[in-house]
């Protein structure tokens, strides 16, 4: 057999791999009239809403014109190349995925407005009515929402979503997915993949909140958001006085009560009790502004970078040095793609990072549904959360084995070399700086997010160093993580460094910054029928789990805890769970196999 014809031979085997279609127990046990019923927004919770998850009408067509009939039903919010959406079919450029379910009104109330929202669809979409396009939405990862009161009528309705999904074959952001996965690249997946839901709100109500703490004054400060302006008339200025209460509580108990006319308040928190992995001490909150009343809550917490007793700069968590043990964490599902099966489900992978000796999780490319945040909130999880990237294809060159094999090339390029690094396009990098910024503010409440990590190992990057000033100005009170792995242009917090293949070494960063392991281990075991491919792809391969707990062990007690005397300021291992081809998790894919005893370290 000649070279040509082997090749061909183990393209044909790879395209017809079979692979294991792997469930997860809340998978297996899902009740599909209860999909993902509890309220998305724990930080702007209303008690009158209706979930609109469960089977819609879907087809997928080449043509832009709404078919006159349907292929079949889709599991809402599952993306149809997931199992749980029980279609399993690839949307491909250039095809358009068609939803539409009925909406019910059964009144319209006088003064009130309905308001439709959309967790996350990938990637971009319109929404239609009763048969009229309203909204349109670019960006597969964020929320949005809108009015859709003055385009209902009372009794049934028709809502169409119309979802053109472009992948990695444009600039627009895509994580880690990919039209041909394999390797540390995952199954594309598009449409809806987030919660929808709807509710009735006042004509003026809350549309955001902002909460910062603000330790060093001991006091919070609340930003309240309104849909509109209160105008300059009569009835609205009747309506601002007195229109802000918020009442603060403390484990039911109410400790604070003030009743303003200004949105912005500076709230005293005497006394309070620090948040952290070991004490997640939370406070709620009742916010009312006019006839619109929220739940929400808040902690105190602060996070920064301090030198030590010996001149070493570190991470300090509430004034006190605090080594971050992280995980790398993909969030990808084996039966639901993106979209996490259950409540349950992400609380499961949480609670087991713990258990296992975490202390915090790098949310890796990827932005989850707010309530996978809320639980890290409550459970005591700190986050290291990344921007999505996005940009045209990747140099495997320059952005994968020229940094690994010969790191100091590093040095030798920079990042304002867009056509290196895949952004070559203006629009693409001002998308990305637009949704930058909307990531901040979507997730600026959360108290267990402590890092932003806008590029990981060159991936899309661009003006790093600007891009951590434009983050900053949003966000001063989070660490940055300017450019994870390599390319690193001397900016941000820290000196990140991903080590798979060399010996582990510190050495003092000559900027002044933490020194962080951002990324490495990826010690890969193949566990035989919890595994999705016959691939294996990791970074060192053990064949039982004896050895890979042993190594990993080993790797800590040896070298981690070397590096944490030294200097080092956090350390993230590869990672939480196997994710298709990779099987370097510490959980098998299905997350029924746990590789390693509890604790690891």
């Amino acid at each position: 057999m000649n070279v040509k014809d082997a090749i061909r031979t183990l393209l044909f085997k790879r395209k017809n791999m079979i692979f294991n279609q792997l469930y997860t127990v809340w998978g297996e046990n899902l009740d599909d009239e209860k999909v993902l019923t509890e309220y998305p927004r724990p930080q702007l919770k209303r008690s009158n809403y209706t979930i609109l998850n469960g089977y819609w009408k879907y087809n997928i067509t080449k043509e832009d014109v709404k078919p006159p009939y349907y292929d079949g039903k889709i599991l809402v919010p599952f993306s149809p190349e997931s199992a749980l959406s029980k279609v399993m079919r690839q949307v491909k450029p250039g095809e358009i995925l068609w939803y539409e379910r009925p909406l019910i009104v059964e009144e319209k109330p006088y003064g009130k407005r309905l308001i439709l929202h959309f967790g996350a669809v990938d990637q971009s979409c319109e929404i239609l009515i009763n048969y009229k396009k309203i909204e349109q939405h670019m960006g597969g990862y964020l929320p949005f929402s809108v009015d859709i009161t003055d385009y209902i009528t009372e009794g049934g309705n028709l809502l169409t979503v119309k979802v053109k999904d472009f992948s990695d074959k444009s600039y627009h952001s895509r994580g880690k997915q990919k039209l041909r996965r394999g390797g540390m690249f995952y199954t594309a997946q598009s449409g809806i993949w987030q919660t929808v839901w709807m509710e009735w709100v006042p004509q003026v109500h809350i549309s955001s909140l902002s909460i910062t703490p603000l330790v060093d004054e001991s006091s919070i400060r609340l930003s309240i958001n309104l849909n509109r302006p209160i105008r300059n008339s009569q009835e609205d200025r009747k309506m601002q006085q007195k229109f802000f209460k918020v009442d603060i509580y403390d484990h039911g108990k109410r400790i604070y009560s003030i009743i303003d006319d200004k949105p912005t308040l500076d709230i005293p928190m005497k006394n309070f009790t620090f948040w952290s992995p070991e004490n997640p001490y939370l406070y709620d909150m009742v916010i009312r502004a006019g006839e619109d009343v929220v739940e929400s809550y808040f902690a105190m917490r602060k996070v920064e970078i301090k030198e030590d007793e010996e001149g070493v700069p570190r991470i300090y968590l509430n004034n006190k040095p605090y080594f971050q043990n992280g995980l790398l964490d993909q969030g990808y599902w084996p039966d639901g793609l993106y979209t996490a099966p259950s409540d349950e489900a992400m609380i499961f992978d949480i609670e087991q990072a713990k258990a296992l000796g975490f202390n915090m999780l790098r949310k890796h490319l990827k932005i989850e549904p707010l309530r996978w945040y809320y639980h890290c909130d409550r459970l005591g999880m700190l986050v290291w959360q990344d921007m999505v990237n996005g940009g045209g294809r990747y140099n495997k060159l320059l952005v994968g084995y020229l940094p690994t094999v010969f790191p100091k090339v590093q040095s030798l390029i920079k990042d304002r070399c867009y056509f290196l690094f895949g952004r070559t396009s203006k629009k693409g990098r001002l998308e990305w700086i637009e949704e930058c910024e909307e990531t901040i503010k979507h997730l600026y409440n959360n108290p267990s997010i402590v890092t932003w990590v806008p590029f990981n190992e060159a991936w899309g990057q661009f003006d790093a160093n600007k891009i951590c000033q434009l983050i900053r100005s949003v966000d001063n009170s989070r660490l940055i993580d300017h450019a994870s792995g390599w390319y690193d242009q001397k900016g941000g917090d820290f000196k990140s460094i991903h080590n798979y293949f060399h010996p582990l070494k510190y050495k003092k960063d000559k900027y002044n910054r933490a020194v962080v392991l951002s990324e490495f281990g990826g010690y890969a075991c193949y566990i035989r029928k919890h595994s999705y491919s016959p691939m294996v792809y990791g970074y060192r391969i053990y064949t039982d789990t004896n050895s890979l707990e042993e190594a990993v062990k080993k790797l800590y007690k040896e070298d981690i805890e070397r590096l944490k005397k030294e200097g080092l300021s956090a350390a993230v291992y590869t990672q939480l769970s196997d994710v298709e081809d990779e099987v370097n998790g510490l959980f098998t894919y299905d997350r029924k196999v746990c590789k390693v005893t509890k604790p690891l370290i």
